[in-house]
């Protein structure tokens, strides 16, 4: 499955994905197709769009500034996978 979304990765965000090893592959099909969004707690301009990744089973959740376009991916990292209702 090809992912077509633009977005830019901060130079925080290329350090921890390669610490993290998440696949930039896994970071576009967030975006595109995510579980469920949500609004950072602490910055109003931030999304968190997660991810259900079978390969490594868990969730991905990708914190990016959705005021800009294209939109900045912040961070991303993995966590135990949850059941979540959209």
């Amino acid at each position: 499955m090809r992912h077509n979304v633009d977005f830019i990765l901060t130079d925080h965000a290329k350090k921890r994905l390669a610490q993290r090893k998440i696949r930039v592959e896994w970071v576009s099909a967030a975006l595109e197709n995510p579980l469920t969004t949500e609004v950072d707690h602490n910055d109003p301009e931030l999304m968190h769009a997660l991810l259900y990744v079978p390969e490594r089973f868990k969730t991905l959740r990708v914190i990016y500034k959705d005021t800009t376009k294209p939109p900045y991916i912040v961070t991303a990292y993995f966590e135990e996978a949850k059941s979540y209702e959209a």
